[in-house]
């Protein structure tokens, strides 16, 4: 397995979560994700663990075709930092896997605090040690969940799998989605309000 840097999962280096196991299970039963949707996940992990690189290809096409997304890469002048951009499809590979093939136990939850404070001013910027934009503003984390679930659909529907179970992964994808991007969102609420 190849070391990526800056990918902490599971270690001292990462933040320890702010929500409970209680409130995790309670946030996981608002957004409908059982055990089903483990099940669906780990089948999406198998569909998908040979097209990483092709999703991230049409992820960061999507990025890099908005100059307002593109921004968050950039120095803050507008000058893109494709070494800062390689370094993040990297561990942006590995969060499909582990999206998909990790239990959703206290290290994800964990590593879940972790990149919601690596998109906020708290961490951003150096984990890669670069000069870039202090913050990821929450409304595009917000607003991506839509094209990162719109996009994984037609990789799920490739390995021959009925439609019906293209749709099951495809659901259980588009809740863990939701539920991570609202765990990534306790850095930017006051305390007491998340």
């Amino acid at each position: 397995m190849t070391t990526i840097v800056g990918y902490t999962y599971g270690t001292e280096q990462v933040a320890k979560s702010p929500v409970t196991l209680e409130e995790f299970e309670q946030l996981k039963q608002a957004v409908l994700f059982g055990p089903e949707d483990e099940k669906y996940l780990r089948l999406a992990g198998e569909v998908l663990a040979d097209q990483v690189e092709e999703i991230l290809d049409v992820w960061y096409g999507f990025v890099g075709s908005h100059p307002h997304l593109l921004y968050y890469f950039t120095d803050g002048r507008g000058n893109p930092n494709s070494e800062y951009l390689a370094a993040v499809r990297k561990r942006f590979g590995q969060w499909i896997l582990d999206t998909c093939q990790r239990p959703y136990d206290q290290d994800w939850l964990n590593y879940q605090q972790e990149i919601g404070l690596r998109h906020h001013r708290a961490k951003k910027n150096q984990t890669d040690n670069v000069a870039s934009v202090p913050i990821v503003h929450h409304r595009y984390m917000v607003a991506f969940i839509y094209p990162i679930t719109a996009t994984i659909k037609p990789f799920l529907a490739k390995k021959g799998h009925s439609a019906e179970e293209v749709e099951k992964m495809h659901q259980a994808w588009f809740k863990s989605v939701v539920l991570q991007v609202a765990l990534w969102s306790a850095p930017y609420v006051k305390d007491g309000d998340w």
